[in-house]
This record gives C-alpha cells, structure tokens and sequence, in this order.
C-alpha cells in the first residue's frame, strides 16, 4: 500500500538523521531491523505504536498519526509468519526476497536457499528459547 503521504525535501532530510531509518524516499522510509524487532518487543509488553515511535525520535506530523499502527501490524504479521528474520529482511518492493523465483535454480543456488532456510530457522529457534527463557524468568519474578 503506498502512503498518501509525499515529503518533502526538509522532511526526507529530517528523517533521514534518525539512527532508526536506512533510507527515504518521497513515498516510504525504510526502518533499520533492529528498530523493527524493539519496536515489536516493546508493543507486546504493553507500550502503543505512537509511544515507540515518539519515544524513538519519529515525528508524527511529518511521517503522520496513522503509520505507526500501519507499521507495527505489519512487523507483527511478519514476525508471527517468520520470526526474527522476518523483520531483518525486507518483504516489500525490489528489495523483496518474499517473490518466488521465475526462473529455475541450479543445484548450488538451491544448496545456498537451502543453508539459508536452515539458518533462518536455527535463528528463529534460538530467538524462541530466548523468548520463553525471559517469559519464566518474569514469572518468577511475579511469584
């Protein structure tokens, strides 16, 4: 879906000083992962899309009110789907590695998928210890 929202020169420059952006273009600005993954981990323990996103140096006049919500479900949605890797990859527009391949694939490049596939998901394995690690820990706390 592409924002109604246009920037303008000043504002692309202003977005761009935020640690949190890789890039901008008049349209869209890109989020760096690490961004994406805090901003889901802070949504589950209670903090609302606005609130990170202030919180993170966004100005909400200038990227505008509704897009943190737009982003946040669409990071949730993509970590529910793929795990961690899946907010460290981007799933939208060329940079897209979420399309299926038109063409056939020799035997190394689907060795290379392969080892990638198992690597994403010795990843997102290693994030889901981590995570009901944390969840038993806070627990315990509570008890």
């Amino acid at each position: 879906m592409k924002s109604k929202n246009i920037y303008t020169e000043f504002q692309m420059k202003e977005l761009e000083k935020n640690p949190n952006v890789v890039r901008v273009s008049d349209r869209s600005i890109s989020y760096h992962s690490a961004f994406k993954i805090k901003a889901v981990q802070e949504y589950k323990t209670g903090k609302g899309p606005s609130q990170i996103f202030i919180e993170n140096g966004f100005n909400l006049e200038v990227i505008g009110k509704k897009q943190p919500k737009r982003c946040l479900q669409r990071w949730r949605d993509s970590f529910e789907k793929f795990g961690i890797a899946g907010l460290e990859t981007e799933r939208r527009g060329k940079g897209s590695t979420d399309r299926p391949s038109s063409k056939e694939l020799s035997a190394e490049e689907k060795l290379k998928k392969a080892e990638a596939r198992i690597k994403f998901l010795e990843a997102e394995n290693d994030f889901l210890k981590k995570l009901e690690e944390l969840e038993r820990q806070a627990l315990k706390r509570k008890h």
